[in-house]
Order: C-alpha cells, then structure tokens, then sequence
C-alpha cells in the first residue's frame, strides 16, 4: 500500500492575530481526530499558520482505509421466516437494505436465540475520496466567534477564502471546501512574491514558501522573532519588555519577520514609564527596551512584515507614528498632575459600581472602612493609612490617563499619589490593591497594601452575594472566584491571622440595608473555602486530603493551609492508610452510637490489656501534642499520632466495642469518641481512606 505526505492548506485574508495559533492547532487536531476515526493510518499531523494561511502536513498518510469486517444483525429467525419457510417481509426488506438475497444471509446463534447475520468484508476508501470532507468537517469545527460571509457566497468562514490546496505526495487531490475547488495555487508573500506560485509536491511547501517570502512554520518565525528582538536589545544595551501575548500576536502579524529599532523623543521619558510602555505594546506592538536599573530607554523594536531596500524609511515611519501616541499621553499626563486624587473623590459618585449596591465612592468608603478594620486587626501602627489608601483607591478611574489606557489604572493612582505628597505606603497600595491580577502574579508587597487588597475584594464578594447574583456555572461577571483566589493567597502566602467570618461580617455591616444579611456570611465563607480545592489541585494535591481538611471547616485560611500541609506530609507515612481505615471504622461506629464526648473516661472498667494499652499510649500523645497544637503544629502532631496505628490495631483485633454490659460498652466508644476527636484537632483523616 503505498504510503506518503498530504499537504492541506487554506488561503484566506488576513486571520485575526489573537486567535491564529489557536485556529491552527485546533484544525490540527481536528484532523487527527477525523483520521482517526475513519480508519486512516498516519505517523503525525503538522501544523502550519501565517496571517494568510492555515495548514496541515499529514506525514506517513497511508492511501486507503483500514479494510474492516462489517456485522450487521437481522431479525429473529422465528420472525424471519414463516410457518412454511418462507422469508417474511421483515427478513426480505433487512435483506434488501443489505444487498443480499435472505438465502444468502448468515446465521448468529446465542444463548438467547438465533438470528439472521450479515457479514461483508468493505474495502477502504482512498484518501483522495475522504479528505476534503475530513477537511470541511475540521474546518467547521473551529473555535470560530463569528463567522462572515463575502461575496455573494453562502459560505461562512472567519475570513474570505482565496485558495484550497490538497497534495498527496506529487498528486493534486481532487475536491471542494466552502465553495473553493482544490488547485496547486498557494499565496505567497503580499509584497515580495507574484501573488499565485504552484506547489508541485507536499513536502516542498516549506521551501517553496520560503522563496516566496512567507515562513509558513508558526514555531520557527516566533523563535525567529524573538531572536532578532532580543540581538537588537542586547546592541542597544537594553533588554527586551515581551511577555507571550505580545509576542504571539506579532507572530502572527508577519509572515516575513525583520527586526529594526526606532527611537522616541527622550522628553517623552518624563511620564511614567507604565503607560508609555501600554502605548507601546498594546497600540503598536513594539517592544520596549529597558535599561540595567529597569529604566524605560528611548530605543524600542518593532518587527515588519517587509524585507526593505531602504530600512530607514520604514523607521522613520515608525517613528512618526509613534510620536503622537506618546504625546497623547504626556498630554494626559500633565494635565492629571494639575488635580490631586483626594479632589477627585467627589466624582466618584457620579460613577455606578452596581446598581443596587451604590456608586464607587460609595465602594471606596466601604473599602477604606474595612482596610482600616483589616490593619487593625493585624495590629499595624497606623491603621488609617489604610483607611486613607482604601478612599483614594478608585480616584485615578477618573483622570485622563486611565480613561483613555484602562490598563494603567492602579499604577498611575500611584504615580498621581507620589505627585499628591501622599506616604508612600498609600501610594503604593494604589497599584497593590488589584494583586494579585491573574494566576502566578505578585501578591502585595506592604501590609496597607494587603488591607486594600483584601477590603476591595471581600467587599465585591459579599455585595454581590447580597443581592443574589453568586457566580452560575462559567459565568462569574464579577470575577468572584479569582477574588476568592486572591484573599486565600494573600493571607496564607503571608501568614496572616485572620479569619474569614470575621473578614466577611465585617464588610457586611458596611453595606447597611442594601444587601440581603440572612446566611450571607456563611455562603461567602463557605465560596471562598471551596476555591481551596481548586488552588491545590492545581498544586497537585489530592483531592482527598484537601476535603479531609475541609470536613472540620477552619475559617483561617492560613490555618486551613497548615492542616493540609500536615495532612499531605501524614499522607506520605507507611501507617496512613491503616490509620486511615481505623479512622473510618471508628467514624462510622459512633455514627450509629452517638456519645457524649465529653463523658470521662473510667478506667476501672477497662478489663482488656489491649484496651488499656490503647489508652496508656494515648494519654501519652495527648500530653505530647498538647502544646503542639496550640502553636497549630499539626504537621508534627499527626506524625505523634501516627505513633498510635499499633495500639489501634491491637484494639479492635482483640476488644469487642459492643459488648454486653452497658457500661463496658459505653465506655469504649467514650474511647473511641476520644480517640477521633484528638485526630479531629488536626483533620478528618477516615477521608483519606
């Protein structure tokens, strides 16, 4: 059977640059999948993507479907024929259904009967005759928002569609997709090439795409992108500002990739470097320079798509048109200097945070009131720089920067609040209030800033709650469980001793009569406790050993956290799962005989000597994990009570716990109750089995 490379390549308009790498891989996958489904034999599937152009490299595609056995079961024989023999019209319609005559069809004999059978052997189909479906299929299958139509087609597609190209080895594959005939026309570079070239074989699409200008490997121009950013920073004594948002999207902007550098007007270095940088990256998409004490440089580089006899031209365009995007922001800049934050406070109330929970000043009072509790609590000396943080906190919403580059907003607060004389713990918190932004990313670096950080968020958590509109599925509007995310992270990461009811119904009474109180407090704590299993699964830690945690409800996150750690560490010890099993067995116990924890122990009834080792060993933990979980060392105490897996074992190998006499029975499960409580200071453990 003959076997070889099929090249599939789409040539469109301009893709979106966003979404190009996710269009590619998904049409990839798409295709493996197809293949795989319909029998096709393949090494791997490459994937190819440029503005103009998804593609796949099918490598090592075998010719012809698997060939296959089919099966297919027909009537009863009792009701495939009649009392004379004769095939009924239930067997002649399967029968003719299949091709066959009833005489020719098999028979299936089971347990449960017998029945008419039949068997063919179908010989694949060639790959010439599936692929484009196989294609189409993949096609409409992508993660497309919204599709368009041009022309006066009917066919939809995230662009219009130029060209359709199949190659099987040196073989043009007949056949259709979205109205577009397949052909060996391939697009080459928009500028550098003479528009059409023809693709003679599947594995010279890379070169002859080369020298067209198009570097049609998404992987290979990204590198190559990077690459050439990075020499040019390191000429100009800089590094390079590129995060991978940028950096994809450039990628996918260009098909020929040239590096060159630009310079701005060093006047421009007076506004903070933040939204220079925003203009930069997200309005033009250059890259920054910075310089060895993380200075903004004058220098940046930008990446065209043309291969120019005369450079300089190009950069002076560049230039040019990078100048009055910075000029609008020194403009804003210096006009929002000439007003201090506290004067814009006023106008706050102007601006709806949400309607039933009042306007963002209203927000910021209710911000810097539980900051001030927040710090108070953490016993900071000055608890109203926490307040005064907290009221300023949404002031630089309103100033002309921030209107216009909302993604600055916190870091020009700071900015203005250094410019305002204000101390630079309440600066900084202006920035270090929206920490942490996203999964990995800084917490706050100051303990007024982790107020502000943590009132702002309980705050949206319980308004929100209050008025009903919790989080649904994957709808969250209000980005509540990133903000459960954050106060867990902030107050574990830094050892903070705070509860979260007393966090929450704090804030509560902040909102006065505009939120509904009755079991709010519960459900945001229990909200915020749930986002545990997700933050350590995300760790690696097993679901388990978060719920045995879980099941006692520890409201201080930090302390929550150190149960695990203990729980993770007790996990990994050779006596957890029989400590483990014990725990369960004396859990469902008492479930069935509730007692009194709190009835004393009377040791003249014990009469067994594995009873009364149990209870020697177990005084002797006790009196040693006493002061540890006071200090809630409970690492270290579930290592001690790990100590007990003998005496247990011996236990219920030896004693029967319901026995006869009522009060020998009562008083072993008072042992047991003892016994679970004290692993119950530290976790359910019985979870864990």
């Amino acid at each position: 059977m003959r076997i070889d490379n099929l090249l599939v390549e789409i040539g469109t308009e301009e893709l979106p640059p966003k979404s190009l790498s996710k269009l590619a891989t998904a049409f990839k996958e798409n295709v493996e999948l197809l293949l795989t489904e319909s029998d096709i034999s393949f090494k791997q599937v490459i994937w190819f993507a440029s503005p103009r152009r998804l593609a796949v490299k099918i490598v090592d595609v075998s010719e012809y479907q698997a060939d296959k056995t089919v099966e297919k079961r027909g009537p009863a024989i009792s009701s495939a024929f009649d009392a004379e023999g004769t095939p009924t019209k239930a067997a002649q319609g399967w029968a003719k259904s299949n091709g066959i005559e009833v005489s020719d069809a098999q028979r299936l004999k089971t347990d449960k009967g017998e029945w008419l059978l039949f068997k063919a052997e179908v010989k694949g189909l060639p790959i010439q005759r599936i692929i484009a479906d196989i294609v189409d299929k993949s096609l409409k299958s992508l993660p497309i928002p919204k599709a368009m139509r041009w022309g006066s087609k009917d066919t939809q597609f995230i662009r219009p569609i130029h060209t359709f190209t199949m190659i099987y080895g040196s073989d043009l594959v007949e056949g259709s997709v979205l109205g577009i005939r397949s052909s060996r026309n391939i697009q080459g570079h928009r500028f550098h090439s003479q528009g059409y070239v023809e693709l003679d074989t599947a594995d010279n699409y890379i070169s002859l795409l080369e020298k067209n200008y198009v570097m049609a490997d998404y992987v290979q121009r990204k590198q190559k992108v990077l690459s050439a950013v990075e020499a040019i920073a390191k000429q100009e004594n800089g590094i390079a500002d590129i995060n991978e948002d940028l950096l994809d999207e450039v990628t996918s902007l260009v098909e020929w990739p040239v590096a060159l550098s630009a310079n701005f007007d060093k006047s421009f270095l007076e506004v903070p470097k933040e939204a220079l940088i925003y203009t930069m990256k997200d309005d033009q998409k250059y890259f920054p320079l910075i310089d060895s004490n993380g200075k903004l440089k004058s220098t940046f580089v930008f990446v065209t798509n043309i291969e120019s006899k005369d450079p300089q031209v190009i950069v002076k365009g560049n230039e040019k048109v990078i100048r009055p995007r910075l000029a609008d922001a020194e403009f804003f800049f210096n006009t929002d200097k000439k007003v201090t934050l506290e004067s814009r406070l006023e106008s706050l109330k102007t601006i709806l945070f949400q309607k039933q929970l009042g306007t963002v000043y209203e927000k910021s009072e209710r911000i810097a009131k539980l900051a001030e509790i927040i710090a108070t609590n953490l016993g900071l000396s000055e608890p109203k720089l926490a307040y005064r943080a907290g009221l300023l906190s949404k002031t630089d919403l309103m100033t002309n920067m921030v209107m216009e580059f909302p993604d600055v907003q916190g870091v020009m607060g700071m900015h203005y609040a250094r410019l305002d004389g204000e101390p630079e713990v309440v600066a900084l918190a202006q920035n270090e209030q929206y920490m942490p932004r996203f999964a990995g990313d800084s917490l706050p670096s100051s303990q007024i800033s982790m107020c502000v950080a943590l009132a702002d968020k309980i705050d949206s958590l319980v308004g929100i709650f209050g008025i009903g509109q919790t989080p649904k599925g994957d709808k969250d509007p209000f980005a509540l469980r990133r903000a459960s995310i954050g106060v867990l992270r902030i107050v574990v990461e830094n050892s903070l001793p705070l509860d979260l009811v007393d966090l929450v119904e704090a804030s509560i009474i902040t909102f006065g009569d505009k939120i509904e109180t009755n079991g709010l407090s519960n459900n945001v704590v229990d909200f915020v406790l749930t986002r545990f299993k997700a933050w350590y699964a995300e760790q690696g830690v097993p679901s388990e050993v978060v719920q045995a945690v879980a099941v006692n409800r520890p409201t201080r996150p930090a302390d929550f956290a150190a149960r695990v750690e203990a729980v993770k560490a007790f996990n990994t010890l050779e006596s957890a799962e029989a400590l483990a099993a014990a725990n369960k067995r004396v859990a469902n116990i008492l479930a069935k005989n509730p007692i009194d924890i709190s009835k004393p122990l009377n040791k003249s009834l014990l009469t067994e000597a594995a009873e009364i080792y149990l209870v020697d060993n177990l005084e002797a933990i006790e009196s040693t994990v006493e002061p540890l979980l006071a200090i809630s060392n409970y690492k270290d105490t579930l290592t001690h009570l790990a100590e007990l897996r003998e005496p247990i074992d011996s236990f219920f190998d030896n004693v029967m716990v319901m026995d006869k006499d009522e009060s020998i029975k009562l008083n072993r499960l008072s042992l047991l109750a003892r016994l679970r409580g004290l692993f119950l200071s530290c976790a359910d453990i019985s979870v864990l089995n």
